[in-house]
């Protein structure tokens, strides 16, 4: 999971898009992960993803490196809960 990969996913049916749907499941994810005692989550997404960084970073998410996995460069983002 460290070298590529995440805690979580998210995803949404493109008609269902630009509506808050994957910030509000991220949000979920991260109260579900305070509650099993995970205090620091790693989501990625795919660097031509904007929506999905976007949602990320709603949720306090912190780009730390991107990394190239089977051609296609991830960026990966940290959410420490509080």
């Amino acid at each position: 999971m460290l070298l590529n990969g995440g805690h979580t996913g998210d995803g949404v049916r493109p008609s269902e898009r630009r509506k808050g749907i994957a910030t509000e499941m991220i949000n979920l994810a991260l109260k579900e992960c305070k509650i099993i005692g995970i205090d620091k989550v790693l989501l990625v997404c795919d660097k031509d993803n904007i929506g999905s960084a976007k949602s990320i970073q709603k949720n306090g998410g912190i780009l730390e490196n991107e990394v190239t996995v089977d051609g296609v460069v991830e960026q990966r983002y940290w959410i420490a809960i509080e």
